[in-house]
């Protein structure tokens, strides 16, 4: 009876340091269902098992450190040399009425909890064989063939995100948009108009962008003008080459020279966006409405470009502001126009806001207003503060005929410091001081 106790003792011992291996070593596999059966007498053990279970794999066990792949090829065969032994050894079920003498050949076996679900339909011993050895176990080839049904179940993770808000979560994933970023383009700005993001998202940065990019480039537009003319206009990216040359044709042909049709198109980004026709009816319009020369019509659209860009509606209402409201006459008009083109386009009230308090309030001519026109394109809080400072010192004199006079250009154009120096004979001190006042 000892010696079964002994026998068992280190039986037990010898499958717990074995489990405690399998376990750190499995730790992330899946194991198998097994039903143990060991002998109580070790010297009937079968030769076979010791020979190829406790022999090949306990010295991996005592091992202090030994290399993984060893480990798993000892453990593969001393699993698979044991199952080869267990499967021929056929224990006895005899049963004897005497407890205290059992026979050699007689095994207790070791019940594990779960293996009725050996019994019950689990893993065969084959299965359970091939679950062990992982390593051995085929993976999926990236030739093979796949049903239509495996190939629809399939998730494949998109490269895009598919719906996003801003374009900042595609930068790092399209080609088109991280070169315009290198150029300067606000993407901030084109993804809040509706539909832009996605066309430039559809767009190849080779095919689409660099052609059109090249073609400005060759036009005049400096590498700096690049990214402020997308960022203003991203659909010249989908406009044809051939109208784009096109229109650049029709420019040269009025004599606009290739420097002034590379500043026009870096400064009004959707000039080449309009038809010939279209840009033909605007030169018209012009230089009849204004009664100008070819010459002088061109240098109006050369310092205003987006004049053939914009509506015509509220070019004609200043004009008519001007003449009827304002009270200038046609040539006036015409030298106001060459020398300030933005009187054309400027806001109607700001425009009638400033003329009113020059005219009344200033009592300043027509005639010098024509002489310095740039006051109408001027800050009207401007003229209001620095026109009271002067009154305030008693220095507010505009008439050229007189002394002490005061010139309208000086009056709007000089920073403040200058103007206190140079024109109100104060420091700017006493200026910010009567502001406050204000």
């Amino acid at each position: 009876m000892s010696c079964v106790f002994i026998t068992d003792f280190y039986m037990a011992l010898t499958c717990i340091q074995l489990c405690q291996r399998c376990t750190s070593l499995l730790r992330s596999r899946s194991v198998g269902i097994i039903t143990l059966q060991y002998s109580t007498d070790a010297q009937n053990w079968p030769a076979a098992l010791w020979n190829s279970f406790i022999v090949p794999v306990l010295p991996s066990v005592l091992q202090r450190s030994p290399s993984p792949s060893q480990t798993r090829q000892r453990w593969n065969l001393g699993v698979r040399s044991y199952c080869e032994s267990h499967a021929k050894v056929q224990p006895s079920q005899t049963k004897h009425g005497n407890t205290d003498e059992l026979p050699g050949t007689d095994m207790v076996s070791y019940q594990n909890p779960l293996s009725h679900q050996l019994r019950d339909g689990g893993m065969l011993l084959k299965e359970w064989q091939t679950a062990l050895d992982l390593d051995d176990a085929p993976g999926h080839s990236a030739l093979e063939e796949i049903s239509h049904e495996e190939a629809v179940r399939m998730d494949i993770p998109a490269a895009l995100p598919p719906v996003s808000i801003s374009l900042k979560d595609y930068v790092n994933e399209s080609e088109t948009l991280s070169k315009l970023v290198q150029l300067g383009v606000q993407l901030w700005k084109l993804e809040q108009r509706p539909n832009v993001g996605s066309m430039l998202l559809r767009l190849d940065f080779q095919t689409d962008v660099t052609p059109r990019l090249v073609f400005l480039k060759q036009l005049g537009v400096e590498d700096s003008r690049l990214g402020y003319l997308i960022s203003h206009n991203p659909f010249i990216l989908t406009e044809s080459l051939e109208n784009l040359q096109a229109r650049v044709a029709y420019l040269r042909s009025k004599k606009f020279s290739a420097e002034s049709v590379a500043s026009m198109v870096s400064r009004a980004p959707y000039l080449l966006n309009f038809s010939v026709k279209r840009m033909d009816n605007r030169l018209g319009f012009y230089q009849q409405q204004l009664g100008l020369s070819a010459q002088k019509t061109r240098d109006v659209v050369v310092r205003l470009p987006r004049l053939l860009c914009g509506s015509l509606e509220p070019v004609k209402e200043n004009l008519k502001i001007c003449k009827l409201e304002m009270g200038f006459r046609e040539n006036e008009l015409q030298h106001i126009v060459t020398v300030i083109p933005k009187v054309l386009t400027a806001n109607k009230r700001k425009l009638t806001q400033i003329f009113d308090y020059i005219h009344n309030t200033m009592n300043i001519p027509h005639d010098l207003i024509v002489k310095f026109p740039q006051v109408l394109n001027a800050k009207y809080l401007r003229i209001k503060e620095r026109h009271l400072f002067l009154q305030y010192l008693d220095k507010a004199q505009y008439d050229p005929a007189k002394p002490n006079y005061i010139c309208l250009d000086k009056l709007v154009s000089l920073p403040d410091e200058a103007f206190c120096t140079e024109v109100a004979s104060a420091t700017l001190k006493d200026f910010e001081l009567f502001q406050k006042t204000m």
